[in-house]
């Protein structure tokens, strides 16, 4: 299997590096796969303090991987990954480490909800961030679990509808990125240097009275807003929003 995902140890910090540059990091099924796999290989490491999830390449991830569609059953692809990305989100939120997303590149679609997950998120100059979901004929009905708590109902408002890009500062202001950095390695480093003296027991405690709120939540909507998520995807706008992004091609509700 082609590792699209890497995995290191140093310390109390585990690196878990989205390696797959071909296709911008995007959510493969193989990808996400890989992804779950190096998250309980932190939990089951004692010395592991702290998850730092990073990238490779410019995009730290450029969200679903709508080339793999290809000669599947739509409805059944569109559900599959539906589910996958409601449990991947879930993962991140309730695993007793905290996760320090390291980004210094582009992040679109559901690359945000990752962000939205993790504890901490330090975001670098070459940071971009888009929600480009309705350009397309979809919503970020999935990720919306972990970004409206996250973000200003201001911000959610307007960068859900416009797909506009923004960068560090305003993801910053947004309340999507915890800080933006000219240097990502150093801040990061600070921040695990603090974390790697706490107590496993003190980690997992903490993290959960942040996420708890975050988790009720997203356990009353998940279903439905899965649901949704799937429905979307096989509709007839959505067909025509892939398939004019696939050929770089203005979708036909545009004129």
């Amino acid at each position: 299997m082609t590792a699209l995902v890497g995995y290191a140890v140093d310390g109390p910090v585990a690196r878990i590096t989205l390696d797959s540059p071909a296709n911008r990091n995007a959510l493969s099924t193989a990808l996400v796969d890989q992804l779950h796999q190096c998250l309980t290989a932190a939990v089951d490491d004692p010395g592991v303090r702290v998850v730092v999830l990073g990238h490779t390449g410019g995009t730290f991830c450029a969200g679903a991987d709508l080339g793999e569609a290809a000669g599947q059953d739509p409805s059944e692809l569109a559900v599959d990954r539906a589910r996958e990305m409601t449990r991947l989100l879930r993962r991140i939120l309730e695993l007793p480490v905290p996760v320090i997303g390291a980004i210094d590149g582009h992040v679109r679609a559901g690359g945000l909800g990752l962000v939205g997950a993790c504890d901490i998120v330090v975001a670098g100059p070459a940071s971009t961030f888009a929600l480009t979901e309705a350009r397309i004929g979809v919503a970020p009905s999935i990720i919306s679990l972990t970004l409206l708590p996250k973000m200003t109902a201001r911000a959610a408002g307007r960068y859900f509808l416009t797909g506009e890009k923004f960068g560090p500062a305003q993801a910053a202001d947004t309340g999507l990125v915890s800080v933006a950095a000219d240097d990502v390695d150093a801040t990061v480093a600070d921040l695990t240097a603090a974390i790697g003296q706490a107590s496993p027991q003190g980690l997992a405690a903490s993290k959960a009275l942040t996420t708890r709120p975050i988790l009720e939540t997203f356990d009353q909507h998940a279903d439905e807003l899965t649901r949704q998520s799937a429905e979307l995807f096989v509709s007839e706008e959505a067909r025509e929003g892939m398939l004019a992004f696939l050929e770089k091609r203005p979708p036909r509700w545009m004129g």
